[in-house]
């Protein structure tokens, strides 16, 4: 379910989300997409949302939570990729970091 073109602005393609797997890990790299290829600074705090980190699916919210439900390890950048977390319980919004206005959120399952 690759897109090739960056250009292509409906609901259904607001988020890049790209999954990594090892033997023992499912990570979740997910972030909106108009945040792909951008720093955050804020102070001491320089944040690239790299493309070649999250980019792989050009997809919605419910992709993004079908893939969160397996994930062991989700890096979430962005209000509607951590609203995502959110709203799955995945994430405490008290835990959310708050980057140049954008939230930043990270989990681990133990």
């Amino acid at each position: 379910m690759k897109q090739s073109s960056d250009d292509t602005a409906s609901p259904a393609s607001d988020l890049c989300i790209r999954v990594y797997t090892t033997q023992t890990e499912i990570l979740v790299a997910a972030c909106d997409r108009e945040l792909l290829g951008k720093t955050l600074n804020d102070g001491d705090i320089e944040f690239h949302v790299s493309r070649e980190f999250y980019r792989d699916i050009i997809s919605d919210e419910e992709m993004l939570k079908k893939h969160l439900e397996g994930a062991t390890i989700a890096n979430l950048v962005g209000h509607r990729a951590v609203k995502c977390g959110i709203e799955m319980g995945l994430i405490d919004e008290r835990n959310v970091l708050v980057i140049a206005g954008v939230p930043h959120a990270q989990f681990a399952l133990l």
